[in-house]
């Protein structure tokens, strides 16, 4: 049996109006309903303040509005919302390409091939995801950590608000125990009632519980939640194969002004990206750059290489000659953000006669997990280093 998965969950604290907050700060502090007033409207999201009058999700806002007077109903804004979430899921994809996305504000992660190279084991890469959201979108997000699906997702919602909990194996009965037995996954109320009327409230109750008699009283899925009760999941991470990326970017508190900084940049972003895409054992064949010059004006371009790749040389050349030609058509070229990403994974191919030798980048790539991340680089990096600051 090999070793023990490393799966996240994350899940952002009452995403859409902390977005609005995030927007209007003269609300922070006061009870946001996320949805406008209307016999047949819903709540969207309620902040925090909004939920201890009892406001939740789903609920019609008329009844929101009788629980909660004071509140403040505000109307969807979906393609704000979608914004944020790329760049939330942005900061996904640079620590892996296995992201399950759940919705536009929650995913799972299975991290279990970054481990090494991020170090620190899985805290370290829960961390780094809680810090690099909020330092780039200004929202706190949820981070639950566990060995399957069913603890990590378990240990984020335990420890909302702002959270970060991991389970680990040695702990599963001990936090499990006591719950009651409605906050397993697939365990309904129906299913809860059920349990009840057995005399089963907690999950530790369940685990103990008879199977034969479970099973009389719960048809098939007794096995199932019993299983549950236990801690076991052996659900994968399932990202969508359209979607799976590895990238970096940054964003400059000064605008970029000259291509020679602008290069520079971008090849300590396609180093980054090309130790990442060695440490998950994956080759790419599409390289995208992603640019955004003031005030928020973002462009994207790509470009298809001949054979899949891992080796940095190819990923920064591809990214130059997409940087030359976007800085060349422009009147005035500045940069606010530069990033560069690798796509379109597949087999590891035979590697051609002249293909780059994969050997220095891996000696490299040991020698900064050893000694830390910069500690070799190529010459052209030490510019980036000198009148730029970095935001991610």
């Amino acid at each position: 049996m090999g070793s023990p998965r490393a799966i996240i969950h994350v899940d952002m604290d009452a995403f859409y109006a902390a977005v609005e907050v995030l927007d209007h700060p003269q609300w922070r502090g006061l009870p946001l309903v996320v949805g406008e007033l209307g016999p047949r409207s819903v709540v969207s999201t309620a902040s925090y303040e909004a939920r201890r009058y009892g406001v939740r999700s789903a609920m019609p806002t008329l009844t929101a509005q009788r629980l909660c007077p004071q509140a403040l109903f505000v109307p969807v804004r979906m393609a704000r919302y979608r914004e944020v979430s790329a760049e939330v899921f942005a900061v996904f994809g640079e620590v892996t390409p296995e992201i399950e996305g759940l919705s536009l504000d929650e995913a799972f992660l299975d991290v279990s091939r970054s481990l090494r190279l991020f170090g620190g084991g899985i805290e370290a890469i829960g961390r780094r995801l809680k810090q690099e959201i909020v330092r780039r979108t200004g929202l706190n997000a949820s981070v639950g950590m566990a060995h399957n699906k069913l603890l990590a997702k378990l240990a984020s919602e335990l420890s909302k608000p702002d959270g970060f909990l991991r389970i680990r194996p040695e702990q599963v009965h001990a936090v499990l125990d006591p719950l009651p037995v409605g906050r397993l996954w697939t365990v309904g109320k129906v299913a809860e009632s059920n349990l009840h009327r057995l005399g089963i409230r907690t999950v530790g109750e369940l685990r103990f519980a008879e199977p034969r008699r479970l099973q009389q009283a719960c048809g098939n899925q007794a096995a199932h939640w019993q299983r549950l009760a236990r801690g076991e999941d052996d659900r994968p991470v399932q990202p969508d194969a359209g979607e799976k990326s590895i990238s970096a970017e940054t964003t400059f508190v000064t605008d970029l002004t000259t291509l020679d900084q602008a290069l520079s940049w971008l090849a300590r972003l396609a180093e980054r990206v090309g130790e990442r895409v060695r440490a998950q054992q994956l080759k790419g064949r599409t390289i995208t750059l992603k640019v955004r010059k003031p005030p928020f004006e973002t462009h994207t371009r790509q470009l298809s290489l001949g054979e899949p790749t891992d080796a940095t040389r190819e990923l920064l050349d591809a990214g130059r000659t997409l940087l030359q030609r976007w800085w060349a058509a422009e009147k005035d070229p500045r940069l606010r953000l530069l990033g560069i990403g690798i796509s379109q994974f597949a087999a590891e191919a035979q590697s051609g006669l002249f293909a780059p030798s994969p050997g220095q980048d891996r000696l490299a790539d040991r020698i900064n997990q050893r000694f830390g991340q910069g500690s070799l680089v190529r010459g052209v990096v030490l510019k980036s280093r000198r009148g730029g600051s970095e935001n991610s």
